[in-house]
C-alpha cells in the first residue's frame, strides 16, 4: 500500500506542465515538412510576388490598392492582405489548426501521449498554443515579406487612401501594420473552428477542410446583397473591414464590430472544442469522430451565436438594408474626387487649391429615376460638380460606378477627357495614369451622417 501511494505521488510530481507540453507540441509541428515549407513560403514568396507585380506594366487594378503598386511600396502588402484574407489564411489555418488533433488519431498515438502528460486539459492547451504560435509566425511572414518586397522594389512613398487623401510614408506603414494586426481576429476565429473540427471529426478529412470551407461559405455570403446586420455578424467581415483604416476620418465602426464578432467566434469554438476533447473516450482506438455530435456541439452553438449577434448588431446600429444609400455614395464620391483633384493639380503644376475652395458635390442615381438609388450594382452614375477660385462656372465630370455589396466602389471616368479621361501625368516615381481617371472608394455601411 505504501509503495502504491509513493508511486502515485511521484506521478503527480512529475506530471508534464503546460510549458513543457507546449514546447513538445511546437517541435512536433515545426518538424513536419509541410509546416516548414509553409513557413519558408510565407517569408519569401510574398516579397517576390509583390516585387514582380510592381515591375509589370499592367497592374491588378481590380484589386484594392492594386492600381497604386507603381507609386508606392506600401500598396503591395495591402494587395497581399486582400488575397490572404480570401484564400491564404483560411488554407493556412486548415493545415495547422485543422490537423493538430486529427494527426494523433491517424497515428494512433493518443495512449502514449496521455501516459506521458496525464492530463487531457494540458494536452489541449499545449496543442492549441502550439498551433497558434505557428499561425502567428505564418501571418507575420506574409506581412513582413510583402512589405519588404514592396518597399525595396518601389520605395517608401506616400500612399493614396480610399477617399483620395494622401498618407505620408510613415502613416501608410503604420496603417498597413495595423491592418495586418486587425485580420488576426478573423484568422483566430478560423483557427478555433479548425480546432473544433479536428477534435469533433477525428481522422475524417472534413476536420482538416472545415476552416477553408467555412471561410469559403462566408466569403460567398459577403458577395450577396445581405442586410448590414447579417453581414457584420459574420467573422469574415473583419477580413474586409480593414479598408476603413484608409479613409479620413477612419471608418472604425464596422472594423471594431468585425473584430469583436471574430473574437466571440474564437472563444466559443475553442470552448466547444475543449469540452468535446476533455469528455472524449480515449480507450477506443478506432474513434473516427461523430457527425451527430459535431452538429449538436459545434454547428448549433455557432448558428445560435450568429443569430444572437445579428439581433445585437441590428438593435445597436441604425443602418438598415444593405447600408448602401444614395447620400452615402454621393458623399464618398465627392470626398474622393476633391482629394484626388488636389493630387492631380500638384502633378500638373497648376495653382494649389483646397477642398474647401473646390466645394465638390456629387449627384448619383442608379440606372434611372425608376430604380431606387440604393444597394450594390454596376449601374450607378454620378455627376461631380466643383468650383475653382476666380471662376464663376462650375466644372462637372461624369463617373460610372460599380458598387459591391461590402461597400467598396470603383469609379470610372466618363468625361470630360481633360479632367477624368485617360492620360499620363508625371510623378516622382515616373509617369502614371491620371488619378481622376479611375479610383477606388468605400461607403461606410454604418455611416449615420445627416442627409444633404
Amino acid at each position: 500500500m505504501t509503495a502504491t501511494i509513493a508511486d502515485d505521488n511521484a506521478a503527480v510530481v512529475h506530471r508534464v506542465s503546460v510549458p513543457r507540453g507546449y514546447r513538445f507540441e511546437l517541435v512536433k509541428l515545426v518538424s513536419q515538412w509541410r509546416i516548414r515549407l509553409l513557413v519558408l513560403a510565407c517569408w519569401i514568396v510574398p516579397a517576390l510576388f509583390v516585387a514582380a507585380v510592381s515591375r509589370q506594366s499592367t497592374l491588378p487594378s481590380d484589386t484594392l490598392f492594386g492600381r497604386w503598386m507603381h507609386a508606392t511600396g506600401w500598396a503591395g502588402p495591402l494587395v497581399m492582405l486582400g488575397f490572404a484574407g480570401s484564400w491564404a489564411l483560411p488554407l493556412l489555418t486548415s493545415v495547422v489548426a485543422g490537423d493538430v488533433f486529427a494527426s494523433e488519431d491517424r497515428l494512433g498515438t493518443w495512449r502514449h501521449l496521455l501516459v506521458a502528460v496525464r492530463s487531457p486539459r494540458r494536452i489541449f492547451a499545449a496543442k492549441a498554443l502550439a498551433s497558434l504560435t505557428v499561425i502567428l509566425l505564418l501571418v507575420a511572414g506574409l506581412a513582413c515579406s510583402s512589405a519588404a518586397g514592396g518597399v525595396v522594389a518601389v520605395g517608401n512613398q506616400p500612399l493614396v487612401g480610399l477617399d483620395g487623401h494622401l498618407l505620408t510614408p510613415a502613416g501608410a506603414g503604420g496603417k498597413v501594420l495595423l491592418a495586418w494586426v486587425c485580420v488576426l481576429a478573423p484568422t483566430l476565429a478560423l483557427a478555433a473552428i479548425g480546432l473544433l473540427g479536428s477534435v469533433a471529426l477525428g481522422r475524417s478529412p472534413m476536420g482538416l477542410l472545415l476552416p477553408a470551407l467555412v471561410a469559403l461559405a462566408m466569403q460567398l455570403a459577403q458577395m450577396m446583397p445581405l442586410p448590414v446586420a447579417v453581414r457584420l455578424a459574420l467573422p469574415s467581415y473583419a477580413f474586409i473591414a480593414w479598408n476603413g483604416l484608409f479613409t479620413s476620418p477612419a471608418q472604425l465602426g464596422p472594423l471594431l464590430i468585425g473584430i469583436v464578432v471574430s473574437l466571440l467566434w474564437t472563444v466559443t469554438a475553442t470552448v466547444l472544442a475543449y469540452a468535446l476533447f476533455t469528455r472524449r473516450d480515449f480507450t477506443n482506438p478506432t474513434y473516427d469522430g461523430s457527425g451527430r455530435r459535431a452538429f449538436t456541439a459545434g454547428v448549433l452553438p455557432l448558428a445560435g451565436l450568429v443569430a444572437a449577434t445579428i439581433a445585437v448588431v441590428a438593435s445597436a446600429t441604425t443602418a438598415t438594408g444593405s447600408g448602401i444609400e444614395q447620400d452615402k455614395v454621393q458623399r464618398s464620391v465627392a470626398t474622393a474626387f476633391a482629394h484626388l483633384y488636389r493630387l492631380q493639380t500638384g502633378q500638373l503644376n497648376r495653382p494649389a487649391v483646397t477642398e474647401a475652395q473646390l466645394k465638390a458635390t456629387a449627384t448619383c442615381d442608379k440606372g434611372s429615376v425608376k430604380v431606387a438609388a440604393q444597394g450594390p450594382g454596376n449601374d450607378w452614375r454620378c455627376v461631380v460638380s466643383w468650383h475653382l477660385p476666380g471662376i464663376d462656372v462650375a466644372g462637372t465630370a461624369i463617373y460610372q460606378l460599380d458598387v459591391t455589396p461590402d461597400g467598396r466602389f470603383m469609379a470610372d471616368g466618363d468625361g470630360p477627357k481633360e479632367v477624368n479621361g485617360y492620360f499620363l501625368v508625371r510623378t516622382p516615381t515616373g509617369d502614371a495614369p491620371n488619378p481622376l481617371w479611375q479610383f477606388d472608394g468605400n461607403v461606410d455601411l454604418l455611416d449615420t451622417a445627416p442627409k444633404g
